[in-house]
C-alpha cells in the first residue's frame, strides 16, 4: 500500500518538478547521513545523538529538495536562509552540509578535536551557517528578522527555522509568533521537531505544549502536520506551502527520538548520550543494512 501511495504522490501535482531528485535518492542521502552522524559522534565521543537522528529527514528534504542553497551561492543575497534553533543538534547539520558539498569531510573529521573549527553549536565560521545559534528560543526571532528584511528589500528568498519541541517553553518564541503574523511573513517557515522527548523527559511532563496546532493557529500561522519519519510526507508538506497567503507557516514534524537506531528510539537518555564502541557497531550495521537495500532498489 505504501509503495502505491508513493508512486501516486510522485506523479501528482504536489511533487516539486523543478527538483529532479526523487524520493529514493532523498531516502538514501538521509540514511548515508545517519551513518556519517554515528561515525563522527562515536569518534568525537560527544553529541546529541537522539535529536540529531530525529531531525535528519527534515534537513535532507530542506537541503536537497526545498531550499535554494548550494555551495556556490552561499554569498548570494537571493539564497534561502536556514537557522538551526535547536543548535545542540549541530552534528546533524554538519553531516548534511558535508553531503551537500559545503563542508569538507576532512573538516568534519576534526569534530571534538582541539582547535577544530566545529563547535557543539552552529557558528558562522563554518561555511553554510547563517548565525550562531543554540541559545534556545533565539532562532525564530532571528528568522522573523530575516524574513521581514526580505519583504522590505523586495527579495523572494525564504527563511526556514528548525526548533525543538522542548524549546517551545521559551517565551521569545511567542513574541516571534506574534510578529510573524503581524508582518504577514508568508516567506517564513518554522519547523518543530516533535519527538516528545527533551533532556529531562517527556515534554508533556516537563512543560506541556499540546495542542501545538491549536496554539499556532490561534496566533495566525498556517499549520501543516507531517510525519517527520517519512520522506514522502515531508516532501508533500514543504511542497504544499502557499508562499502568497499572507501567513507565516509552521510544519509540525512528528518524529521519533533516535530514529533509525533501534535501541535509541524513544529513549530519553539518548538526548545527550554517546554510544559505546559496541553500540556504535550495532547502530552502523542497522543503518548500513538499509543503505544496501536502497542502493539495490
Amino acid at each position: 500500500m505504501f509503495l502505491i501511495f508513493e508512486y501516486l504522490y510522485l506523479h501528482s501535482k504536489y511533487y516539486n518538478t523543478k527538483d529532479p531528485m526523487d524520493i529514493s535518492q532523498l531516502k538514501l542521502i538521509s540514511e548515508q547521513s545517519r551513518e556519517r552522524l554515528i561515525e563522527i559522534i562515536c569518534q568525537a565521543k560527544a553529541g546529541h545523538t537522539g535529536g540529531d537522528l530525529s531531525c535528519l529527514n527534515v534537513l535532507t528534504v530542506l537541503y536537497f529538495h526545498t531550499m535554494n542553497l548550494t555551495k556556490d551561492n552561499l554569498e548570494d543575497p537571493s539564497r534561502d536562509r536556514f537557522i538551526l534553533s535547536k543548535g545542540h543538534c549541530v552534528e546533524a547539520l554538519f553531516v548534511t552540509l558535508e553531503a551537500k558539498g559545503i563542508l569538507d569531510p576532512s573538516v568534519l573529521d576534526t569534530l571534538g578535536q582541539f582547535d577544530s573549527p566545529l563547535a557543539g553549536h552552529p557558528t558562522i565560521n563554518v561555511p553554510g551557517i547563517e548565525v550562531n545559534s543554540g541559545a534556545l528560543g533565539h532562532g525564530l526571532p532571528i528568522g522573523v528578522g530575516m524574513a521581514l528584511a526580505a519583504k522590505m528589500d523586495g527579495k523572494d528568498y525564504k527563511t526556514f527555522v528548525l526548533m525543538g519541541d522542548g524549546e517551545q517553553g521559551e517565551g521569545s518564541i511567542y513574541e516571534a509568533m506574534m510578529a510573524g503574523r503581524q508582518y504577514k511573513l508568508d516567506n517564513l517557515v518554522a519547523i518543530i521537531d516533535r519527538n516528545h522527548l527533551q533532556i529531562s523527559g517527556d515534554t508533556e511532563d516537563v512543560m506541556g505544549i499540546d495542542s501545538i496546532r491549536t496554539k499556532w493557529t490561534a496566533f495566525g500561522w498556517d499549520v501543516i502536520d507531517a510525519d517527520g519519519d517519512d520522506i514522502v510526507s515531508l516532501v508533500k508538506a514543504f511542497d504544499g506551502i502557499d508562499y502568497s497567503n499572507g501567513q507565516p507557516h509552521l510544519i509540525i514534524s512528528h518524529t521519533t527520538k533516535g530514529k533509525g537506531v533501534s535501541y535509541m528510539e524513544n529513549v530519553a537518555k539518548w538526548h545527550h548520550g554517546v554510544p559505546s564502541a559496541e553500540q556504535c557497531a550495532t547502530a552502523l550495521a542497522e543503518i548500513q543494512g538499509r543503505i544496501e537495500k536502497l542502493q539495490k532498489s
